[in-house]
C-alpha cells in the first residue's frame, strides 16, 4: 500500500513507487524533486536558502541548495538510482512579502530558484518542469509511480507539472 511521506522544511527524503513524497508550506523555499523513471525512484528536498557558503551554521545540510542537492543525489544513488537518468522538477521560490527598495538579499525566493537551477546544472541533471515565483504559497505532492508533481496553491488552484 502506497504511503505519503512528509518532507519538512530543510529536510529531504528518497522513496520508491508506489509511495509519494509531500512537502507543505513552500513560500520562498523551493521543493526540488529528482526522478529516476527506470528505477521508479524519487527524492524531494525542501530547500530554504541558496548557499551554505554564506551561512554561519551549516549543520543541517538539507537547508541549502548547494548541499541539499549533493545529499539528494547521493541518497538516490545509494537507493539504486542512476544519476545519468535523473530529471528534476521544482516548485516554490515565491516572494511572499514586499520590501522597500531592490535589495538582492530580500529576494530570497528568486535567489533560491537560481541556486537550485545552478546546482542542477552542476550535477548534469535536466530540469524538465517548474512552477516558481509569484507571491503565494504552495504544497507539492510528488508521485514516484508516474513522476507527476501536483502543485497546490493558495488561491491559485492546482496543476500537475
Amino acid at each position: 500500500m502506497a504511503q505519503i511521506i512528509q518532507v519538512g522544511m530543510a529536510d529531504l527524503r528518497v522513496a520508491k513507487a508506489p509511495d509519494k513524497l509531500m512537502s507543505a508550506g513552500l513560500g520562498s523555499c523551493v521543493g526540488v524533486c529528482l526522478y529516476d523513471k527506470t528505477a521508479k525512484l524519487g527524492g524531494l528536498a525542501h530547500v530554504m536558502l541558496p548557499a551554505s557558503l554564506q551561512a554561519k551554521n551549516v549543520q543541517n545540510r538539507a537547508k541549502f541548495a548547494d548541499t541539499a542537492l549533493d545529499m539528494l543525489v547521493d541518497e538516490m544513488e545509494k537507493t539504486g538510482g542512476n544519476r545519468a537518468r535523473f530529471t528534476a522538477k521544482i516548485a516554490g521560490g515565491a516572494q511572499m512579502f514586499r520590501f522597500a527598495g531592490d535589495s538582492d538579499i530580500m529576494r530570497i525566493g528568486e535567489r533560491n530558484v537560481q541556486a537550485v537551477e545552478e546546482n542542477l546544472r552542476r550535477h548534469g541533471i535536466k530540469l524538465v518542469a517548474k512552477d516558481t515565483g509569484g507571491n503565494f504559497g504552495r504544497t507539492i505532492v510528488f508521485d514516484i509511480e508516474t513522476g507527476d508533481l501536483l502543485v497546490k496553491t493558495i488561491g491559485h488552484g492546482e496543476r500537475v507539472i
